[in-house]
């Protein structure tokens, strides 16, 4: 059974209180605004996909799971990456090209992998993560290692060929995989008005015999409810769910997108819908916290932002003998 609509203070949140909750939320957005600026002045090279404005998504749905469990990420990974419990350090360092990043400098924002917390890595490739997932979740039935793997992808990733080999996979080998799509309205510039003949992209469960929930992906807590069920589920050994979240991304595709698409009005009516305003201010009418104890919360997040830039600026880059490392595998 699902239980939505319960007051914060008579959940639990799988040994996290609200308040790292909401921190949390502040650093993957401090993350990945420190990101955008570092990019406008040159100090991180290639590109980015920043995910402003999707915070409570991969923060409810991560909370849901144990440490065994695994995930599989997306271009737009930073979140996923952080809210698995990355160092945000590792990760500022990878994106700046040091030896001290989490891939030492060689993967950069697309490619983060955090495999002893369970990220299996980010992916360049939309719906790349959807067939790593697969594999991987047939692993812990193989090898009964008893891990669930939940698997992010976006919108334009649900119209690929992976996305209905991997979901057709795992329902008929009843793998302990749980799909979750970030809907946040546009796969780069396509509207998913005009991707779409279905309302729901969880819908197309169905198809596959396996459960599709719809939720509101600004809303912490109603995510991480049906994330935990579909999780427990899956553990249980009865298979895969589809989970559609509908967000909204507050910038661009990427770093050099212009947003032409769609208009300034449409993104003032979803920023009204922040999820970390709209969590924050469920536990001051709760009782739980005062607007200066979430203050002090969001200045840490945005201290450990800059410490993160800090240790990265003095992190060294990799030298010309390290750059035909890690290159094959023995």
């Amino acid at each position: 059974m699902i239980l939505l609509g319960n007051q914060i203070s008579e959940r639990h949140w799988n040994g996290k209180s609200p308040f790292e909750l909401y921190q949390q939320m502040w650093l993957i957005r401090y993350f990945d605004e420190k990101v955008d600026e570092m990019f406008a002045k040159g100090l991180i090279h290639g590109t980015t996909h920043l995910c402003v404005g999707q915070e409570a998504t991969p923060v409810a749905a991560c909370t849901a799971l144990m440490k065994q469990d695994k995930i599989t990420s997306t271009h737009r990974g930073h979140g996923h990456c952080i809210a698995k419990g990355a160092d945000v350090a590792k990760m500022m360092a990878e994106l700046m090209g040091r030896t001290t990043g989490y891939c030492k400098g060689k993967g950069g924002s697309m490619h983060i992998a955090d495999l002893e917390g369970g990220n299996l890595g980010a992916n360049g490739i939309v719906g790349g993560g959807l067939p790593i997932a697969v594999g991987a979740a047939l692993t812990s039935k193989m090898l009964k290692e008893n891990y669930v793997v939940l698997c992010f992808f976006g919108d334009g990733a649900s119209n690929e060929g992976s996305f209905h080999e991997a979901l057709n996979m795992a329902a008929i080998w009843d793998l302990p995989v749980v799909f979750f799509c970030e809907n946040n309205q546009y796969g780069m510039s396509g509207s998913v008005k005009d991707m779409f003949r279905i309302e729901n992209i969880a819908d197309r469960s169905q198809a596959y015999g396996m459960p599709g929930h719809v939720v509101d992906g600004n809303d912490l807590q109603e995510v991480y409810d049906v994330v935990q069920a579909a999780v427990e589920r899956a553990r249980r050994g009865e298979g895969p769910s589809l989970i559609e979240a509908k967000t909204y991304r507050w910038k661009g595709h990427s770093k050099s997108d212009g947003r032409k698409y769609r208009t300034r009005e449409e993104e003032a009516e979803w920023k009204a819908k922040d999820p970390i305003a709209r969590f924050g201010q469920r536990l001051i009418d709760e009782g739980l916290a005062t607007q200066h104890r979430l203050d002090e919360l969001r200045k840490k997040a945005l201290e450990e932002v800059e410490q993160a830039v800090v240790f990265a600026e003095k992190s060294p880059f990799p030298t010309i003998e390290m750059l035909e490392e890690d290159v094959y595998a023995l």
